[in-house]
């Protein structure tokens, strides 16, 4: 019998329980899915967070794994306790969600589309055209799996996509850059700028009152990533003088975002309500039970994150 703990609240219970259970029936022996198993009898951990969420491995003595939900770390990296390998979500609906938000976003400001979703005056415009997206510059950083997917998807469409990350890359359909020198190039062309990085000490601001002055004036911030990639005001002093055109935001540094924060108010910023990708439930059950069967095989777990690193 293979004991495998699950923590999270009762909603992330009800919502993932079903499929894990389904998903644990295809494997080639017997599990045991709860959320009270004793922890010198856990083998395995499914880290959902939310209420009440482990922060002593200590007593976890026999578990192998500790299998996040999420792809996010940040909140679990640190444990100084925590010894046991540690894998993020990977797949789970992640990539194909961000892709499908970071395309539709790229999409609605290369084409225009704001000025016509609002612009409903009956006065007829048609001096405008959109330039195809071979003329249009994306700029991704971060080339984990969601930035690689997205930037290919973009890639596929015509854009051309340049992709910044801590370490040199290669990816086909995506120009990949690195290093500090690097990153500058990288935002000097970005008409369209995508934030895909981790949240780390060393990504803190990566968007700064330094960093936005590399953009091109005009260009636009699109932001699935982690709030704190980007100084707030930083960004609303660039948006305020002109230098940038828009800013559409999923993700901030205090979540729900408050009633008064100034992005709800501000004409050039679009919130949305950190949905651009969520795991789902039978997506995650499949992956969860996969790195499960490769434990009890002896094979190398998938998605490991890299604690030096922070993702």
């Amino acid at each position: 019998m293979i004991n495998i703990l699950f923590t999270g609240n009762d909603a992330s219970w009800d919502e993932y329980a079903p499929h894990l259970t389904e998903a644990f029936k295809q494997l080639p022996f017997t599990t045991n899915l709860a959320r009270d198993i004793p922890p010198a009898e856990v083998d395995y951990i499914v880290f959902g967070g939310g209420e009440a969420p482990i922060t002593d491995f200590t007593p976890f003595t026999r578990a192998k794994l500790v299998q996040r939900l999420w792809a996010g770390v940040e909140d679990i990296v640190d444990n100084k306790t925590l010894t046991i390998p540690l894998a993020r979500m990977v797949g789970g609906g992640l990539d194909q969600g961000m892709v499908e938000w970071v395309t539709g976003h790229v999409l609605r400001h290369h084409l225009g589309m704001d000025a016509h979703l609002h612009g409903q005056d009956g006065v007829w415009r048609n001096d405008v055209t959109p330039p195809l997206a071979r003329d249009r510059q994306v700029t991704i950083l971060g080339l984990g799996a969601l930035g690689q997917a997205c930037g290919q998807a973009l890639a596929h469409l015509g854009f051309p996509v340049t992709g910044w990350s801590r370490s040199q890359k290669q990816i086909t359909g995506i120009t990949c850059l690195s290093g500090q020198d690097g990153l500058l190039a990288a935002l000097s062309t970005a008409q369209v700028l995508v934030l895909l990085l981790p949240k780390t000490p060393a990504t803190e601001n990566t968007l700064n009152h330094e960093t936005i002055a590399r953009l091109p004036k005009g260009a636009v911030v699109l932001n699935p990533g982690r709030g704190g990639l980007i100084d707030d005001q930083a960004l609303l002093d660039a948006l305020d003088r002109g230098h940038l055109a828009h800013a559409t935001l999923d993700t901030f540094r205090t979540e729900p975002l408050p009633a008064d924060d100034p992005f709800w108010a501000h004409p050039k910023v679009t919130v949305t309500p950190h949905i651009a990708s969520a795991t789902r439930a039978d997506l995650a059950a499949e992956v969860v039970a996969t790195n499960i069967k490769r434990g009890e095989a002896g094979e190398e777990f998938l998605h490991l994150v890299d604690r030096t690193a922070g993702y």
